[in-house]
């Protein structure tokens, strides 16, 4: 059977047959080629963003589904969402082989349990959208979900570091990320796994971009719930709005914390014709600035 590319060696000496400072560099060139492997899944990645764009809007729940590394990549970027670009928790799930280490430990065995597709299936409906990850394309619990996921209806977005794989040929939308070789021959949490973070953040920022929740390269749908992202906030809506600090606080005190609402408050809405302006330009605050001046 031929070893998948992310088991196999690259064509060069094995990091523990060098010093520490060349195995420092030959990781360091090893991850700066798995980010540049992305450039050919950028149009994949693009038309992801728009379905999970979509997916949010339609009020339709994004659905993350991997193991260990992959599972850990998917875990960073679902808990990034609600603070980044303020979407509902309710609108979003994962399901990670084993649950959550609280612990550290990641039983390995894990990844092959596919009886739980059945039951995390159940909740899938066609308004959402499964986004399942595998280095190898073919780990048994993202590819039993996407399965089910798939004949549910539901929109489903692969991916995968090895092209031709099951995970990427039942999905709807194939993300392969042909990274090369891992210097640690099977680690996926090296190149592969920085591969899909990168990818996944790419594909949760242009969301955020569909969804209107940037404005002038600025988090304007940010949840502001501690006090630096208080301050943030108030910069934010004082740089956008070209007012004072005090004016930037009031406002956001006004708008009961959303950032939107508090930039269109300091820019001359009321908070009812603020909260319309948004309605009909549905979230995006460019048109509705443009009205205001």
């Amino acid at each position: 059977m031929l070893l998948r590319q992310t088991e196999n060696l690259p064509d060069h000496p094995a990091i523990d047959a060098v010093g520490p400072d060349v195995a420092a560099k030959m990781m360091l060139d090893a991850q700066v080629a798995a980010v540049g492997a992305i450039a050919g899944a950028s149009d994949a990645i693009t038309r992801a963003a728009q379905v999970m764009a979509d997916t949010i809007t339609s009020g339709g729940t994004l659905i993350y589904a991997a193991a260990g590394s992959s599972g850990l990549m998917a875990l960073a970027d679902v808990c990034e969402l609600p603070g980044t670009f303020g979407i509902p928790t309710d609108q979003l799930r994962l399901h990670m082989a084993g649950g959550v280490p609280a612990d550290g430990h990641m039983p390995g065995q894990t990844e092959d349990d596919t009886d739980q597709a059945d039951a995390i299936a159940a909740d899938i409906t066609q308004n959402d959208c499964l986004i399942a990850l595998s280095a190898s394309g073919s780990t048994p619990f993202p590819v039993a979900i996407a399965e089910k996921a798939a004949a549910r209806g539901a929109s489903v977005i692969g991916i995968a570091n090895n092209p031709d794989t099951p995970l990427l040929n039942i999905a709807d939308i194939a993300v392969c990320i042909h990274t090369p070789p891992e210097v640690l021959a099977g680690s996926t949490r090296l190149g592969a796994g920085t591969a899909q973070k990168v990818a996944l953040n790419m594909m949760s920022t242009l969301m955020g971009l569909h969804l209107g929740h940037v404005y002038q390269g600025r988090m304007v749908n940010l949840i502001a719930d501690n006090a630096k992202l208080r301050e943030r906030a108030a910069g934010i809506v004082r740089t956008i709005a070209g007012v004072t600090d005090q004016k930037a606080q009031t406002a956001l005190e006004t708008a009961n914390g959303n950032v939107k609402v508090a930039i269109l408050i300091a820019s001359g809405l009321d908070p009812v014709q603020a909260q319309q302006a948004l309605k009909v330009h549905k979230g995006h605050l460019g048109p509705c600035l443009a009205r205001n001046d």
